[in-house]
């Protein structure tokens, strides 16, 4: 399985899925974008601040999809995960799987999801309040 892992402090821009070398093989084709939502712990918020240990989170992702890829036969597996500041309404993660077979597909994004907090040296530090963005009234 083709895997590719990447972080970055810029707006997520989703990949092509199907590469050439996929025509004909690839009949499924799975993506998920973790958006920031306006609540944390039923607060208003504005972003939420992620930070990671780049080296180290890029290799745990890229081992933790190639263990599942042994288990769930995709062709390829592409991460983009963002880190910083991140406003309410933007993607801090985009996951896409290319399988031959759609249960295959679905079943590694969920896992990996699921793994994705446990194993992986990337961490929410902190909700930015709502007010916090809002200009002071004199």
């Amino acid at each position: 399985m083709r895997v590719e892992v990447q972080l970055t402090a810029e707006p997520i821009v989703p990949c092509r899925l199907i590469e050439p070398d996929h025509a004909g093989r690839a009949g499924a084709c799975v993506e998920f974008t973790g958006v920031v939502r306006g609540e944390e712990k039923e607060q208003r918020i504005a972003a939420l601040e992620y930070e990671a240990y780049p080296d180290m989170a890029r290799r745990v992702m890229q081992a933790l999809l190639a263990r599942l890829g042994q288990r769930h036969r995709c062709l390829s597996a592409r991460v983009i995960h963002r880190v910083g500041i991140i406003p309410v309404g933007e993607a801090a993660i985009w996951l896409g799987i290319t399988a031959s077979h759609r249960r295959e597909a679905f079943a590694l994004l969920a896992e990996f999801m699921d793994q994705l907090k446990q194993e992986v040296p990337i961490w929410k530090t902190r909700s930015i309040p709502f007010e916090a963005q809002r200009p002071h009234q004199s």
